[in-house]
């Protein structure tokens, strides 16, 4: 997959085009003449859990492999704790979440179409080939809206945020796919997002630090948040206790987990949400800001 490095300013100059980030999974569809398969960034096989996806990718042309983001709408925005949802879900659960919590694929590449590997081609003609290719089709696969004025982008940075836009990815219109390298970049608008909380350590009397998996980011590697507050654990406690939540696995192996090691910590099914301040997959660990109960 192509990567994005990070910027702390919009970049401007001819032939770049602008992209909004959306705040959803990274995923690759590639549908083969007798099936349709989904991957994660991590490479994992997602397909069981969009079951939507993959009917709405039947109609995609055998040999076509799309790069973009899986996102859940709720209230007017997008919710990365729903697409987390939506992503751990068991093939038992999966239509039931389809019909509920239904996903929307933000594509925002094509690196095959119908048999014709098109990375090498400039981003200008691949965008010319995925808006002919998925416009026709309509919801739940539709592109990333794009332009190349950067006065727009810059408004898009400013006001997309209310609708869970992150930030702008930024390219060149001359580019071919990058894969693996960080030839993209990525304005995010701040530094606070939400994180969807899929466990926590410690007690639900006394928890300790929340797991969290962080938008934007390797969707599927765990980080522990730094040790929260009282305040916050208090919040925490009062979550629990009024919204019983089941395990999302029995007790088990200790997981690994980025900052956290082989600890066990308690899974929630379905997660939570909280804003967090995060710079960095490495060190300082996320701050967690609040619970977003609102959601």
């Amino acid at each position: 997959m192509a990567l994005a490095l990070s910027v702390r300013t919009l970049p401007r100059g001819p032939g770049l085009a602008y992209e909004p980030k959306f705040d959803g999974h990274r995923m690759v569809v590639l549908r083969t003449v007798g099936a349709v398969s989904l991957q994660a960034r991590s490479g994992r096989t997602v397909t069981a859990a969009f079951p939507d996806l993959v009917a709405a990718a039947r109609a995609l042309p055998a040999g076509t492999v799309l790069d973009g983001e899986v996102v859940v709408w709720h209230e007017g925005r997008t919710d990365f704790a729903l697409v987390q949802r939506r992503a751990a879900a068991t093939p038992a659960r999966a239509a039931a979440l389809a019909r509920t919590l239904p996903a929307s694929y933000a594509a925002f590449d094509v690196l095959a179409l119908a048999g014709l590997d098109v990375r090498a081609r400039p981003y200008e003609h691949r965008r010319a080939l995925l808006v002919d290719l998925l416009t026709p089709l309509g919801p739940p696969l539709q592109p990333v809206p794009m332009t190349t004025d950067p006065e727009l982008a810059e408004a898009w940075y400013e006001t997309l945020p209310a609708s869970g836009i992150e930030g702008l990815v930024v390219k060149r219109l001359d580019q071919p796919y990058p894969s693996g390298r960080r030839s993209w970049r990525k304005l995010r608008h701040t530094s606070v997002r939400d994180a969807a909380v899929i466990g926590y350590t410690g007690t639900a009397r006394r928890p300790q630090a929340l797991v969290l998996l962080l938008p934007g980011e390797d969707e599927e590697t765990p980080l522990l948040s730094s040790p929260l507050p009282p305040a916050l654990r208090a919040d925490l406690t009062a979550a629990l206790r009024t919204s019983p939540r089941p395990a999302a696995a029995p007790p088990g192996p200790p997981l690994t987990v980025t900052g956290l090691g082989e600890t066990p910590y308690t899974p929630l099914d379905p997660p939570l949400t909280a804003e967090v301040r995060h710079t960095s997959t490495r060190h300082p660990p996320p701050e967690v800001l609040r619970l977003r109960t609102d959601l």
